[in-house]
């Protein structure tokens, strides 16, 4: 037991020296490293400003402390360092030598508040002066640079403290909690890790500020882009559904905490190359879930400028999507102090429907104009898409243009019941306010979000051929089946009033409701939505659901399933 004890302690005692080893390494290629920057950079800019290329000043802003940087870890704590681990067989420790100089690292503090205007004054001279750049290429083309740029080697002061942050922490993991180096070595860990917060704010402005000069890159110089305020959130590959049909699209989106950029690939041999499409505004964007049946992990991005219907590739990055668009909205909302009550909400988008872009209703998503009901061809009665509420229409109610202020005031094609609207004229609804609808001039949407089942069925009687329309129970009407072309049809094709028929199971997924001579076969897309169909039918042909009951269950598309309540 004795050897093994003996040889744990010693295991232990090597990963001891390890660490201190590597603390020591690290820290001469470091001040190699302010040497360069101090004794080349900054002493070479200085001679030549002394001759009036450009003022000392700058040289000052761009270096800031890294003079006194240089002078504490060449003369002071790179020679303690050394000293102790050449001792290390009799005095095998770190912590003191680190406690008694940590107090000093608080000079960090100075060059990571003036890091960012130093970057911004190395930037604005190398552009300004020829001997000033002429000056940071000739040292950077020499071999102790290492192939790495001025910027490279002046954000090392900042990533230095951290990196004592995450030795010191190995250290005292491998230290013996009875050891007596533990206390001085918490002191110092105590104090650097005070340090480090200062540094790692400023590590990670900076890889921002690198992320920002890819992506301007990237898109071709996009302006705007390097920007201090910027701050990407996420970005990520993803496919855009079409606006008039559900064909999709690869896209690439870049989301920054003020706005989304919305790009399209573009091929390239040298990396990723993206052209912007649209910037959409942070500023009033909404974004919410869409269910679609031939695409899944659907999501609506609507902005001010444009109105996206997006597919992700998975579940989890549609909601890992929605949630840093949610936070980023979140965030800007309550920066800028723009939170608005819902009914303000509501009467600015009534006010005028120009000031943002509408989701477009999908061709395939109607048979009939949204306005006047008549049915589409591909001859005389074509489908429009007006550009103010996103209805599809016909050719005659969308003959009219107004100025839309999400596209810069310039004219686009309107439906009249809009146009009278953004004109301020009150006769849009003159000859529908005063007529009552009839039983079948209902909008399937309407009713299939306040409904007690809705979905796609093949349909079928002795006078037509099967076809795939989009069928309701609506709460309000529970006793009959309402039949529409599309699911955003504003007009039924027919109502089936369901009370005294007689329903017939088929298979597979196929039933029958029967009364006299009259037949309609129906076919379901699964088994199980064809029970669906068949426990609330079963139930409204003989008179049982009752419409007000509260409801149970929900199930796809947004309709509710009352079969489970009893009568």
């Amino acid at each position: 037991m004795g050897k093994d004890e003996d040889s744990q302690e010693q295991i232990e005692e090597h990963k001891l020296y390890k660490i201190a080893s590597e603390l020591l390494q690290t820290e001469r290629a470091y001040v190699s490293r302010l040497h360069l920057l101090d004794q080349v950079f900054s002493s070479r800019l200085s001679e030549e400003a002394l001759k009036g290329s450009f003022p000392i000043d700058v040289v000052k802003g761009v270096f800031s402390n890294v003079g006194s940087i240089y002078t504490f870890h060449s003369q002071f704590l790179l020679p303690n360092l050394e000293d102790r681990m050449s001792q290390w067989d009799e005095t095998p420790r770190i912590g003191d030598v680190m406690a008694q100089l940590a107090p000093f690292l608080r000079m960090y503090a100075e060059y990571v508040k003036n890091f960012d205007s130093g970057m911004d004054l190395l930037k604005q001279w190398t552009e300004r002066s020829p001997q000033f750049n002429a000056i940071i290429q000739d040292i950077q083309s020499q071999e102790v640079c290492g192939n790495l740029s001025l910027q490279h080697h002046m954000l090392e002061p900042v990533q230095r403290v951290p990196r004592y942050e995450m030795l010191l922490k190995d250290y005292l993991k491998k230290l013996p909690e009875d050891d007596p180096d533990r206390n001085q070595a918490e002191k110092s860990l105590h104090i650097i890790s005070m340090a480090a917060t200062h540094s790692n704010t400023a590590i990670r402005k900076m890889e921002n500020q690198k992320k920002l000069i890819e992506i301007y890159e990237m898109t071709g110089g996009e302006e705007d882009i390097v920007n201090p305020s910027n701050e990407l959130i996420k970005e990520g590959q993803i496919l855009k559904l079409a606006a008039r049909n559900t064909s999709s699209m690869d896209r690439y989106l870049f989301l920054f905490n003020h706005m989304l950029l919305y790009c399209v690939p573009k091929f390239s041999l040298v990396g990723p190359r993206y052209s912007v499409r649209t910037r959409i505004g942070v500023e009033g964007m909404k974004v919410l879930e869409t269910s679609n049946e031939d695409y899944p992990h659907t999501f609506q991005v609507s902005g001010n400028e444009r109105t996206l219907e997006l597919q992700a590739s998975s579940e989890q990055d549609k909601d890992n999507w929605i949630k840093a668009f949610k936070e980023t909205i979140e965030i800007f909302e309550q920066k800028n102090k723009t939170f608005k009550t819902a009914s303000k909400e509501v009467v600015e988008e009534e006010v005028s429907v120009s000031n943002r872009a509408p989701r477009w209703i999908r061709d395939n998503e109607v048979t009939m104009c949204m306005k006047c009901k008549e049915p589409f061809n591909a001859l005389t009665r074509r489908r429009h898409h007006c550009r103010a509420c996103g209805y599809v229409v016909c050719y005659k109610c969308s003959d009219y243009k107004a100025p839309m202020r999400y596209d810069g005031n310039k004219l686009n094609k309107v439906c009249k019941d809009c146009f009278f609207i953004l004109t301020g004229r009150g006769d849009a609804e003159e000859s529908v306010c005063g007529k009552k609808k009839g039983i079948l001039e209902i909008e399937a949407a309407h009713v299939s979000g306040n409904s007690l089942l809705c979905g796609f069925l093949q349909y079928g009687d002795r006078t037509k051929t099967c076809q795939r329309l989009w069928c309701v129970i609506p709460q309000h009407d529970a006793l009959v089946l309402y039949l529409y072309g599309a699911p955003q049809d504003v007009k039924a094709l027919c109502t089936i009033p369901l009370l005294g028929y007689q329903l017939e199971e088929e298979f597979p997924y196929s039933f029958r409701l029967c009364q006299s001579k009259s037949i309609h076969c129906f076919t379901a897309e699964s088994e199980e939505a064809k029970q669906r169909w068949l426990r609330v039918i079963k139930k409204a042909v003989i008179g049982e659901i009752d419409y007000q009951a509260p409801i149970d269950g929900v199930i796809a598309n947004g309709c509710h399933d009352v079969s489970s309540n009893s009568s």
